[in-house]
């Protein structure tokens, strides 16, 4: 039986599915467990009745499970990994905060109107840390195997992409190479005139490269994050995102 899930629909577009990082957190672990669902899209503009009956604080997502309407990603995913263990999306403890502070700090940035107030560099500082990380664990937060941590931070880190780019034309810097493999490897013109993408391609060539020679497992899933199918499946439209953030910008 198909477990429901609510979840927020497009501003403009009720069919179509909206910009909610939360939302596609818990769609990413319901896709990558293979769990049947039934989406509800919602208009946080104009709630339906039936929606607040079950859920009077109008937030999303919510999940319908054991008969019982759920609520919070973090408590939703938690159930999901309890009630459906295989294949495990658990995050060892020590790895289950790394990026926690991104998202805060990329809101904090995007609706600053003072360029010298810190904010931008409290941002790059958290970037920073998440690529030493990285660095050091990769090629996922946990190491070789994905997670709820990387399905937590990935649709944040879209947003933090597209969001910056459209409102301050602002880029994750190039040089915070493992953050830019570990999402995607951009267009060579995105990180600057003189910068070479092979010097991009070096980290994650040299990790498949020893792994290969040393017989070493390579994942089957090892792929660039935001081109997971099912992360292209859950994520929202651009065009989307954009508008989500627009009120709260402008």
């Amino acid at each position: 039986m198909a477990l429901e899930i609510c979840v927020k629909a497009a501003a403009g577009a009720p069919n179509t599915l909206g910009d909610c990082p939360f939302c596609q957190r818990v769609l990413l672990s319901l896709e990558e467990k293979k769990i049947p669902y039934k989406s509800h899209l919602i208009n946080l503009g104009d709630k339906p009745q039936w929606f607040l009956d079950i859920n009077p604080e109008g937030k999303v997502p919510v999940v319908k499970i054991d008969d019982k309407w759920v609520a919070d990603s973090d408590v939703i995913v938690g159930m999901l990994e309890e009630k459906y263990p295989e294949p495990s999306l658990a995050t060892p403890p020590e790895f289950a905060s790394m990026g926690s502070k991104i998202f805060p700090s990329f809101v904090k940035f995007l609706k600053s109107k003072d360029p010298n107030d810190g904010t931008e560099q409290a941002l790059l500082e958290e970037l920073k840390a998440l690529d030493e990380h990285l660095k050091a664990h990769g090629p996922f937060i946990a190491g070789e195997k994905i997670t709820a941590a990387d399905f937590s931070l990935a649709p944040k880190l879209y947003h933090l992409e597209v969001a910056l780019g459209h409102f301050k034309n602002w880029t994750i810097p190039g040089n915070l190479i493992h953050i830019h493999n570990y999402i995607k490897l951009n267009d060579k013109a995105n990180f600057g005139v003189g910068y070479d993408i092979l010097e991009i391609l070096k980290p994650i060539s040299y990790w498949l490269l020893v792994h290969t020679i040393s017989g070493l497992h390579v994942p089957e899933d090892y792929q660039l994050l935001f081109s997971f199918e099912s992360f292209e499946k859950t994520k929202a439209a651009k065009e989307h995102v954009i508008a989500g953030w627009e009120p709260k910008v402008m």
